[in-house]
C-alpha cells in the first residue's frame, strides 16, 4: 500500500510513540467547506512541538488545554468526510505534545441490528435516531472521563460484525489524557464533550467516496448509492436541521486539498483563546 505524505508521518508517529490498539490508520479522503462566523486561522511556521501545519498546531493548542481531568474532543462529521484520518492524525500529534490519547470510535457502540433496522433498512429516521446507543457512549466513555468520573472506561459496548455485546474490562485513564472519538452526530444533545471538531466535506465528494468504500459491502455500486441517497444523506439533512452542527463546532476543518487542510475556530467557542495566543 502507498501512502500520502500525511499518512506515511502518522503511520511513523504512531510506531514511534506506541498507539493502543484501538489506533487505526484509515484512507484518506479529500473534504470541502464554505463556512461563515468564524475566525481565520494561520498556522504558525515556526517548529512547534508535534511539528507546524493545521494538525500539528491543534495538536499544540489541545494539549496546551488546562482542564481538571482528561479532554474529551469528538471529530464529528459527514459520512465519509475523512474524520477518521484527521482524528488519527490529530491523536499522533498530540502524543507527540506528551499527552496521553485514548483513540477510539463510536463504531463501537451501535445499536442491535433489529433496532437499527426497526424502521427499515432505509429509512433515515432510523439512522439518526436508533442506529447508535448514546446511552452506553455516556456510562461507559463520556461520564467516567469527565470531571465527576472516576476515569475508567470503556471503548466499546458492541460488535458491530456479530451483532452481540462486548463485556471488556474497563481501562484506567490520566487525569491528562485525550479522548479522541470519531463519528457521525456526535454534536447531538445527549453527548457532552469538551471540545467539538467538524470535519466539513461536500455532499458529493462525500458521497463519491462512501460509495466506492463500501459498494463491496453493501452489495455494490447501485445498492450503496440508493443507500446513500435514501438513508445516509438524509439523515445528516436531518442532522443539520437539528443540531446546526458546523456552527455549534469549536473548529472546523475544511480539508478541500488533503495535504493542506484549512482550519478556522469559532470566535465565541472553547479553543478561541488558545488559537489567538498561537496566532500572535
Amino acid at each position: 500500500m502507498r501512502y500520502s505524505p500525511r499518512q506515511a508521518a502518522l503511520k511513523a508517529a504512531c510506531q514511534d510513540h506506541g498507539c493502543r490498539s484501538h489506533t487505526k490508520i484509515a484512507c484518506s479522503e479529500p473534504m470541502i467547506s464554505c463556512i461563515n462566523n468564524y475566525m481565520p486561522y494561520r498556522p504558525d511556521p515556526r517548529p512547534k512541538g508535534a511539528g507546524t501545519g493545521v494538525v500539528g498546531n491543534l495538536a499544540t493548542m489541545i494539549a496546551a488545554i488546562q482542564h481538571p481531568g482528561p479532554i474529551r474532543v469528538a471529530i464529528d462529521g459527514r459520512i465519509a468526510s475523512g474524520k477518521s484520518t484527521f482524528a488519527d492524525e490529530l491523536a499522533a500529534q498530540i502524543m507527540r505534545e506528551n499527552r496521553e490519547v485514548i483513540r477510539t470510535s463510536i463504531e463501537g457502540f451501535h445499536n442491535p441490528k433489529a433496532t437499527r433496522y426497526a424502521r427499515g433498512r432505509y429509512s433515515a429516521e432510523g439512522y439518526y435516531f436508533d442506529g447508535t446507543n448514546l446511552a452506553a457512549i455516556r456510562t461507559l466513555l463520556l461520564d467516567p472521563l469527565g470531571s465527576n468520573g472516576d476515569r475508567r472506561y470503556c471503548t466499546e459496548a458492541f460488535d458491530l460484525e456479530k451483532d452481540v455485546p462486548t463485556d471488556k474490562p474497563p481501562l484506567v485513564a490520566s487525569e491528562k489524557s485525550v479522548l479522541i472519538v470519531d463519528g457521525t452526530f456526535l454534536q447531538r444533545p445527549e453527548l457532552v464533550w469538551d471540545l467539538t471538531i467538524f470535519v466539513d466535506a461536500s455532499e458529493q465528494i462525500s458521497e463519491e467516496r462512501g460509495v466506492n468504500r463500501d459498494a463491496v459491502r453493501l452489495g455494490g455500486f447501485a445498492k450503496a448509492r440508493e443507500l446513500y441517497a435514501t438513508r445516509y444523506k438524509p439523515a445528516f439533512d436531518l442532522y443539520e436541521k437539528l443540531c446546526n452542527p458546523r456552527l455549534s463546532a469549536d473548529v472546523v476543518i475544511d480539508n478541500n486539498n488533503f495535504e493542506h487542510p484549512r482550519m478556522e475556530i469559532r470566535s465565541d467557542g472553547r479553543l478561541a483563546h488558545h488559537a489567538f495566543a498561537s496566532i500572535t
